[in-house]
């Protein structure tokens, strides 16, 4: 019996993030790495009836026009982010996946973003129902191609300026007269991209601080087609210390009085959110866990900082100051440096495989069992990275039981 085939369609394809996911899914399917950074690889999910590697095809969207071996070949040269010689070992298969990566929307993505655009996608002009069907249709052609069983839609693309969640409707009845309408409508491309696909019946993950499908209208889609969302701000770096270190503090008793983060790194994402539009939202993005942590509001500071020389080479320094016993200040300080787009390209990996298997095992709406891989976690409230993970191993008990 032929095992199950599923599709990988990654907003923002040859990205850092993306094409790093890329590269490694072809390197896992080859033999060519190990298993560092996987938590689908973990003992404790062995028996859960994963999919294989093997058992992913990759397409996309994209705005820019550039080589999918190409900007591999750039995250090794500038940031030495990818091995050279495993690269090339997968440019015969990373030259296959670049056929199947369409042009993508701009619609409210903001100028930022819009500069990025080659002619392929700077020269359409759709308005958003037109859009939501030509993604659509790329999609379909993608699956029917492929003879796949199901699609995941994952967006990887620059951080879009902020969008209030609460503005929009909270029925998708309500939000398909809005899209119908003439006139100009401020949706994002992230949730054009979620409605197309989630109105296909297929899965939908964000990965960045953009909308996406955070909004009740679109969850109300999710749930009438049957089918599954989560996101969202992939938890890959600071973010993440702070979601296991906060919970220290608060179960020591010891008052948090500030936390100030300074971030730099040098690229495509720092060039975007070099702008203060987009840089907003990511800031309230790794800002708003530390108070829903400790239960009290600390005074914070987050800086993102573009430095060129940095590359894919992001540093965080931390400084937190708080109080000790006898009321004394204390601080403790701490210096994240990583690969971005090497933190995050497995988080990709396990999301896309944890959540065909929910697609199996007939799960629909929020996926809040993948908490621990978010920032801001959409349906769940509680921001301990233990706990978080805990979710993830009641589902996975649930799975195997089931």
């Amino acid at each position: 019996m032929p095992r199950p085939r599923t599709g990988v369609w990654l907003i923002g394809a040859k990205g850092g993030v993306a094409c790093t996911a890329t590269v490694g899914l072809v390197a896992l399917k080859k033999g060519l790495i190990g298993q560092a950074g996987l938590v689908s690889e973990l003992p404790e999910f062995a028996e859960l009836g994963l999919a294989r590697w093997e058992d992913f095809v990759v397409g996309g969207h994209e705005i820019r026009q550039v080589g999918l071996y190409d900007e591999a070949l750039r995250l090794h040269r500038e940031s030495r982010a990818i091995d050279a010689g495993v690269l090339q070992k997968c440019k015969a298969e990373l030259d296959r996946i670049d056929q199947q990566i369409r042009p993508g929307t701009l619609l409210n993505v903001g100028p930022t973003i819009e500069s990025l655009a080659g002619p392929p996608a700077a020269k359409l002009k759709e308005k958003p129902r037109q859009a939501i069907e030509r993604i659509q249709e790329d999609l379909r052609q993608f699956a029917q191609a492929q003879r796949l069983d199901h699609v995941i839609v994952v967006n990887v693309a620059s951080t879009e300026p902020p969008a209030d969640a609460d503005a929009w409707p909270a029925t998708y009845k309500e939000l398909a007269r809005q899209i119908d309408k003439p006139g100009r409508l401020a949706l994002p491309a992230s949730s054009l991209y979620a409605i197309a696909a989630l109105d296909l019946g297929y899965s939908y993950l964000n990965f960045t601080p953009s909308l996406g499908s955070a909004m009740a209208a679109i969850d109300d889609l999710a749930r009438q087609r049957g089918t599954r969302h989560m996101g969202h701000d992939g938890k890959t770096g600071e973010t993440l210390l702070k979601s296991v270190l906060a919970p220290m503090f608060a179960k020591r008793n010891l008052q948090v009085m500030s936390w100030v983060g300074h971030n730099i790194f040098g690229n495509m994402d720092a060039r975007v959110l070099d702008d203060p539009a987009n840089k907003q939202a990511k800031v309230t993005s790794k800002d708003r866990l530390l108070g829903q942590i400790l239960g009290y509001p600390p005074q914070t500071l987050v800086t993102i900082e573009r430095i060129d020389s940095m590359g894919d080479w992001k540093t965080a320094w931390d400084h937190v100051h708080f109080t000790g016993f006898l009321g004394t200040p204390m601080t403790f300080q701490f210096i994240w440096q990583g690969c971005d787009s090497l933190l995050a390209a497995p988080l990709v990996l396990d999301l896309v495989r944890f959540t065909e298997r929910a697609y199996r095992h007939g799960d629909t709406g929020l996926l809040t069992f993948l908490a621990s891989f978010f920032k801001s976690p959409l349906g769940v409230g509680e921001h301990d990275f233990g706990l978080q993970f805990q979710m993830l191993q009641r589902w996975a008990a649930a799975v195997r039981g089931a």
